[in-house]
């Protein structure tokens, strides 16, 4: 095939949609369902996916009479009948969240044996339903939300802190309902899959303590206000292992189902794919520096496969802003700025990066595309992009230059989807 600039984005947009599309919950949702219940079917649940879940469900299971409510981010409502869908906000937590929260909390108590919950979670539940633990106020989840944020801490860290400062996370909802058998259906959008950060596991057993949120707080210097230092040296721990044996979890969609698919679509273009992980972590522009010189080995050497070759990676990389002014951005383009620099205009090499939810960052592009041209564009444009990478402001230029990937929200979310191609 010859590779022209156009078929090397239309390609790479193919296989990032390919892996969204492996991860909508309409399409395999009902592979995943318990038996239906004697009693009550009552359901609740969190994420950047959480009505087209609940659509889904109810799509499949039109003959149960069930009732409930999940929060779902601004603007990713879709239509439901017998399960209400709230909004709330994220990355940071709203009025809207704690309302959630607690309105869930009061749903799934006073239920029988017979009665089922079910709990739909995806990524962004952390801030989408937050309710303080006893003693704490919005106002000091939101203040060490946006703390945690800039430091730099990854997802697992994050969602550490935010369990142990919350009256639902950490297993507390699924506590709340016993006895009802509690069956979480889950989208993971973390690295590694872990149960217990995916939505900071609301419905999950705690394997960590006060004493591991306190460190990670430490580590990145993050002090924390008297309610909130008063509550982490006398509060009640989150539920531990052994304790929710009403409780089960299965995973749905995976940052690896997502890899796959978007692996076998470039096998049909006659691309070798090369799979470098689903779980990659770091901060984005060093990842962005690594995924080039890997990109420049296939290249020049044929190492560690020949091209065409498409390296595909997922995971959630950080981006630690520091104390400087930071301009606009998110981590995938980020990522792909450094890459950009450090390829420094090489031939026949061209990147996607994106988050599967449609929306990196706080902004309202889903990623962006990298291209052989792109720093002769920039500079053409009058844009210096490596001032740009050291001010975190990589949408501007990609905004600039007309790079932007927007798909708008995609109504599920397996994490950031990385694809660099080599011919």
């Amino acid at each position: 095939m010859q590779w022209t600039d156009a078929k090397a984005r239309d390609f790479l947009r193919e296989v990032f949609m390919a892996a969204v599309a492996s991860a909508d919950p309409r399409a395999m949702l009902s592979r995943y369902l318990p038996e239906k219940p004697t009693g009550r079917c009552i359901v609740v649940g969190c994420g950047k996916s959480a009505a087209s879940m609940a659509a889904a469900l109810e799509a499949a299971w039109p003959d149960v009479a069930m009732s409930g409510l999940v929060v779902t981010r601004y603007g990713h409502e879709v239509p439901t009948q017998r399960i209400e869908v709230m909004q709330s906000s994220h990355p940071v937590p709203d009025a809207n969240s704690e309302i959630a929260a607690r309105r869930m909390l009061e749903t799934v108590q006073g239920l029988g044996a017979d009665d089922l919950v079910i709990a739909l979670i995806s990524g962004g539940g952390s801030a989408l339903m937050a309710l303080p633990a006893p003693g704490l106020t919005l106002a000091d989840k939101q203040s060490i939300n946006r703390a945690l944020l800039a430091s730099g801490a990854t997802i697992g860290e994050m969602n550490c802190v935010r369990r142990h400062l919350s009256a639902i996370k950490g297993g507390r909802l699924a506590a709340a309902a016993a006895p009802a058998r509690v069956v979480t259906l889950a989208i993971s959008d973390v690295p590694g899959d872990d149960p217990a950060v995916i939505a900071s596991g609301p419905t999950v057993a705690d394997p960590t303590s006060f004493a591991d949120a306190k460190a990670i707080l430490a580590r990145y210097g993050i002090s924390l206000s008297p309610a909130m230092a008063e509550w982490m040296a006398h509060g009640d721990e989150t539920p531990k292992p052994g304790t929710l044996d009403h409780a089960s979890f299965q995973l749905i969609a995976t940052p690896s189902m997502a890899l796959e698919a978007a692996a076998k679509m470039a096998r049909a273009h006659g691309v070798t794919p090369v799979i470098l992980g689903d779980a990659l972590e770091g901060e984005s522009r060093e990842m962005g520096i690594i995924l080039a010189g890997i990109a420049r080995s296939v290249r020049t050497h044929g190492q560690p496969v020949a091209a065409p070759a498409l390296l595909l990676s997922g995971g959630e990389t950080t981006v630690s802003i520091g104390k400087g002014p930071a301009g606009r951005g998110g981590r995938n383009t980020e990522c792909l700025l450094a890459l950009a620099v450090t390829l420094g205009g090489a031939a026949d090499i061209w990147a996607i990066a994106g988050d599967t939810d449609g929306i990196d960052g706080t902004e309202d592009a889903a990623g962006a595309i990298v291209a052989p041209d792109t720093l002769v564009r920039a500079r053409a444009a009058g844009l210096d992009a490596r001032a740009f990478l050291t001010a975190h402001d990589s949408y501007s230029l990609f905004d600039a230059v007309g790079d932007l990937v927007r798909t708008g929200p995609t109504l599920t979310n397996v994490n950031d989807i990385r694809a660099i191609l080599v011919v």
